[in-house]
């Protein structure tokens, strides 16, 4: 099945896909909420199946709701970072592990809503990604069972911000204990993730959430991203250095992921033939709309808003 969050006036609502972009509104049946929606799927799969041919289900065309992210408030979005094996020659040194940071659901905006940069965030571009939902809560899973609790899936731009990226940039030394018990000093350089990662319409999600069943392998599903009608990325998530089942069991090993969870499982940034690449999209200069498509998920699609303003007067 394919089910979407959207408002309706002021109204939450949840629907089902249907044929013709149209949503089929099944509020009544399963509520407004897309995680107690998940945890309560089970019981509900027979009312949505008779929903699909019931035609005293109101019914909308998708160009007259405002879509929502499937799950509008996840407790927690972990984004994979460097998970393609595309970026593997540009690393000096590298965890011979998943590495994932965190996003906080304030960024997310759905299918059709505004990517809002300001000119004080500097460069920005797009990464798109295929985004995994728990299904039940998880916490040290096997890989071989990680799957069981997955939900379904989706499509996630992990939109970046390299200007802020650069900005909050710290080269300092670090101190750690060796064996015999001295400090030693090393260099280290990090940027910590909540500006360039985290900012208002940094993660566009949707439009639909897919449930499992219906994606038959999450590890090859081709990934195409446009900005402004021109290709920035032709890729597949079968060049993840990591499974999908092992970037589950990997995180369940340090943070329970619970239902409704987002994984955004790294970015599809594999050159169009023209070599036009995302980080050569940079909102501040090319305009959008930005349009990402993955295997079986959809087409997500995001106009670009650039506000000419400056940051506000934040010191004392």
């Amino acid at each position: 099945m394919k089910l979407a969050s959207f408002e309706v006036g002021d109204s939450v609502r949840i629907g089902l896909a249907a044929e013709n972009d149209v949503l089929i509104d099944v509020t009544d049946i399963v509520g407004s909420d897309m995680i107690k929606v998940i945890r309560q799927f089970e019981h509900v799969v027979p009312q949505l199946a008779k929903a699909s041919s019931d035609p005293s289900f109101t019914r909308y065309s998708a160009e007259d709701v405002r879509w929502l992210p499937p799950v509008p408030k996840p407790g927690k979005i972990c984004g994979v970072a460097m998970n393609n094996s595309a970026s593997n020659e540009r690393k000096i040194s590298a965890p011979d592990h998943p590495a994932f940071f965190l996003k906080p659901s304030s960024c997310l905006v759905g299918h059709r809503e505004a990517i809002r940069v300001r000119r004080y965030y500097g460069s920005v571009h797009p990464e798109p990604e295929l985004a995994v939902i728990i299904g039940r809560d998880a916490r040290d899973v096997d890989a071989e069972d990680a799957h069981e609790h997955i939900f379904g899936y989706s499509m996630f731009n992990d939109i970046t911000g390299n200007g802020m990226r650069g900005e909050d940039l710290f080269q300092y030394w670090a101190l750690y204990r060796t064996d015999d018990g001295e400090l030693e000093r090393r260099e280290q350089h990090l940027s910590y993730a909540g500006r360039y990662k985290g900012s208002d319409t940094f993660g566009c999600m949707g439009p639909w959430l897919v449930t499992a069943d219906e994606v038959q392998n999450p590890d090859d599903l081709d990934v195409h991203c446009a900005v402004g009608g021109e290709t920035v990325a032709e890729d597949s998530t079968r060049y993840y250095n990591y499974k999908i089942a092992e970037l589950v069991s990997f995180i369940s090993q340090f943070q329970t992921l619970e239902a409704g969870d987002v994984i955004s499982c790294g970015t599809a940034f594999k050159p169009s033939a023209k070599r036009k690449s995302i980080h050569q999209a940079n909102f501040q200069e090319v305009e959008g709309p930005v349009e990402m498509r993955i295997d079986g998920l959809g087409t997500l699609t995001n106009p670009v808003t650039v506000e000419d303003r400056e940051i506000g007067k934040w010191r004392l």
